[in-house]
């Protein structure tokens, strides 16, 4: 069963999520929070394996508290709730450490398996949405003209020239199947370097090495068609 704490300053939306989510046997809600705040300290006491967080809240916003809670080092994972498919800040939530984002409005199945996927440090977003999303917001993720220059970055030269390749195809929002199919490799082997790559970079999830090859502009955003 994974525990998830709620955080939206709306007491009737944390109220709907709650009912939600105590109807599943497979989640446990053992909290909720009205603002940023509350919730980085709920979550320090708690330890929840899951934050449902709201980005918009009065005071301490969602990003700040998601990037305090990531900070802390602690199990806890983060799943942004967003208004809006290509929210405004949910990049900025996931460059704070967010494992994924949601709709408000998803489906209960979509959102539980989203729960399932972030307890398992999987990522929520699918490999098309995250390039779709970086896509959009590629100007603020790009730290210069050119991005950081790979070469001089200790994470990238730690890695293999296989696992270099894999880390450009994940930046390019290639599923698994996606790079065995180009590279070659069977899937099984493509999910090993995947793990590996992200170990090695620091990355908790898919999206976060997603983010690392932009950064390292190692991706770039696709011309409009």
């Amino acid at each position: 069963m994974t525990s998830v704490l709620i955080v939206d300053d709306h007491p009737l939306q944390r109220l709907g999520f709650r009912m939600l989510l105590e109807n599943a046997p497979e989640t446990d809600v053992i909290g909720e929070a009205a603002h940023g705040a509350e919730a980085v300290r709920r979550t320090a006491t708690l330890r929840p394996e899951v934050v449902l967080m709201d980005i918009r809240m009065p005071g301490m916003d969602g990003i700040e508290a998601t990037r305090r809670i990531v900070a802390g080092g602690g199990r806890s994972k983060v799943l942004v709730l967003t208004t809006f498919d290509l929210d405004e800040y949910a990049h900025a939530a996931l460059r704070a450490g967010a494992s994924g984002f949601l709709l408000k409005d998803a489906r209960p199945e979509e959102l539980l398996a989203g729960i399932r996927a972030v307890a398992k440090g999987d990522a929520v977003i699918a490999p098309a949405l995250t390039r779709r999303l970086l896509d959009t917001y590629a100007d603020h993720l790009l730290t210069g003209p050119r991005g950081r220059q790979a070469e001089d970055d200790p994470r990238y030269q730690a890695l293999t020239d296989r696992e270099r390749e894999i880390l450009v195809a994940v930046g390019q929002g290639w599923s698994n199947g996606e790079i065995a199919e180009r590279l070659v490799l069977a899937e099984s082997t493509v999910k090993t370097h995947v793990g590996r790559v992200l170990a090695k970079v620091g990355a908790r999830d898919r999206i976060q090495a997603v983010i690392l090859a932009y950064d390292l502009g190692l991706t770039r955003p696709q011309p409009p068609a």
